[in-house]
């Protein structure tokens, strides 16, 4: 089966600075999948995240490692294989406790994986030994004597081969049932994988024909924005023909108002035609009293003229007795002068007298 992804979430990635060993530099511009998988054929297990078509972490997990949790949201590991430090950036707190819950389990299954294969290679060690130190002695037991002298020499190192093998056994019926429990979980894990697989194929089925109906819902709204544009277009020309319409009604109504004003100004003109002869009948009256009135003004005018000419003559009369008048003061307030004095001078004789 090659490797199979067990566990899969989404991430953002960064590595060490390889200078500084300091600070983060991210990996990834954005969240990206970040994946445990398991290979049968090396029982081992890896984390690969791959931003496009480029390979960003690619992490084989080994008993050693420790998933360090730095904050709510973020964890690191440091790989000694690729010389750097791998940190994760997670949107919630419920997905890095996840994410560290595997990597101790997954951790856990790289040590069970390696005990194993160290006690498979020790007892295939043991068992090529114990091959080789058998055949020697029994050739030694051969050399040394009777049945008897055999039994004598041969015992001891019998009992420990035969305590050995036991142990051998034992260890060989351990990896059996080890073998079968990693059988059993690789056949769980290939009938997941199967499910998986088929439960993707599904959502692509699924996927394929949502993107049918959306493409079909898609077109189908277009159509009807079409036809909610063309319904809008006639509506909107229903709603100009209305205001034409009701611009019509108003403009009719101002045309009918105008024609009952224009009869009522014709019945008012027949009415004043009947009443012309009258009107001139009175007007040729008002004309001959009005030229009796111009005789009449005339007449004024001469008696006016005459009036101005004596009103000249009297203010010119008016002038010269305020001329005589004013020399008459004149000749007043001298002689008042001199009687003044004269006063003065008969009231100093009084006084010398």
């Amino acid at each position: 089966m090659g490797e199979q992804p067990i566990y899969t979430t989404r991430a953002h990635v960064f590595q060490i600075d390889p200078t500084t060993k300091k600070n983060w530099v991210p990996a990834s511009k954005q969240a990206v999948t970040v994946s445990y998988f398991y290979d049968s054929t090396r029982n081992s297990y890896r984390i690969i995240s791959v931003d496009g078509s480029k390979v960003i972490i690619n992490s084989t997990i080994t008993p050693n490692m420790t998933f360090t949790k730095t904050s709510q949201k973020f964890g690191q590991w440091a790989d000694s294989r690729a010389n750097t430090v791998f940190g994760l950036g997670f949107a919630s707190e419920q997905q890095l406790a996840k994410f560290s819950e595997k990597f101790q389990e997954v951790k856990d299954a790289a040590k069970i994986a390696r005990e194993s294969q160290e006690k498979v290679e020790t007892m295939s060690n043991h068992s090529q030994e114990s091959g080789r130190e058998t055949p020697s002695s029994n050739q030694a037991s051969s050399l040394n004597g009777t049945d008897d002298e055999k039994i004598f020499h041969v015992g001891p190192e019998a009992a420990v081969l035969k305590t050995e093998n036991e142990r051998l056994k034992s260890a060989v019926e351990q990896s059996n049932t080890n073998a079968k429990k990693w059988e059993t979980e690789l056949q769980t894990l290939r009938e997941n994988n199967a499910r998986l697989v088929d439960a993707l194929q599904e959502s692509s089925a699924n996927v394929e024909s949502w993107k049918k109906q959306l493409s079909a819902c898609k077109e189908e709204s277009d159509t009807l924005r079409e036809k909610i544009a063309e319904l809008e277009a006639q509506c909107n020309e229903a709603n100009q023909e209305k205001q034409k319409n009701a611009q019509l009604s108003v403009r009719l109504q101002e045309l009918e108002t105008e024609l009952q004003e224009k009869e009522q100004e014709l019945e008012n003109l027949r009415k004043q035609a009947e009443i012309i002869p009258k009107l001139m009948a009175e007007c040729e009256s008002i004309t001959a009293k009005l030229q009796t009135a111009e005789t009449k003004n005339k007449e004024l005018e001469g008696r006016i003229g005459g009036l101005q000419l004596d009103i000249n003559d009297s203010q010119h009369k008016q002038g010269n007795m305020k001329n005589e008048l004013k020399k008459f003061m004149d000749s007043l307030d001298g002689k008042i002068d001199e009687l003044h004095e004269l006063r003065q001078g008969l009231s100093k004789l009084g006084v010398d007298n």
